[in-house]
C-alpha cells in the first residue's frame, strides 16, 4: 500500500500564505473566530483569562513551516 497523505490547502495564520499540508501533521494555533486572536490574548497583546465560551468557539488554524521556523529562530535568539 503506497504512503498516502491527505493533503489540503489552508491559509497560514501568521503570514496568510496559502499552502498545502497534511491536517494530521501541521502545526496549528487555537484562534477565536470572533476576535481573530487566540483565546486569552487581547488586541493589545496582553494576557487575560480565556473564557470558556471563547475556547468553545475557537478552532485550530494551520501555521506554515516557514513561520514555524521563524518563530523557533526568534525564540532561540531571544530567550526570556
Amino acid at each position: 500500500m503506497p504512503d498516502e497523505r491527505a493533503e489540503i490547502s489552508g491559509e497560514c495564520y501568521a503570514c496568510k500564505r496559502v499552502f498545502r499540508h497534511d491536517p494530521k501533521e501541521v502545526v496549528t494555533f487555537l484562534v477565536d473566530p470572533e476576535t481573530g486572536l487566540p483565546p486569552g490574548i487581547t488586541f493589545f497583546g496582553t494576557l487575560r483569562p480565556a473564557t470558556p465560551e471563547a475556547v468553545a468557539r475557537s478552532t485550530d488554524v494551520p501555521v506554515c513551516p516557514d513561520c514555524v521556523d521563524k518563530a523557533r529562530r526568534f525564540g532561540s535568539e531571544n530567550p526570556f
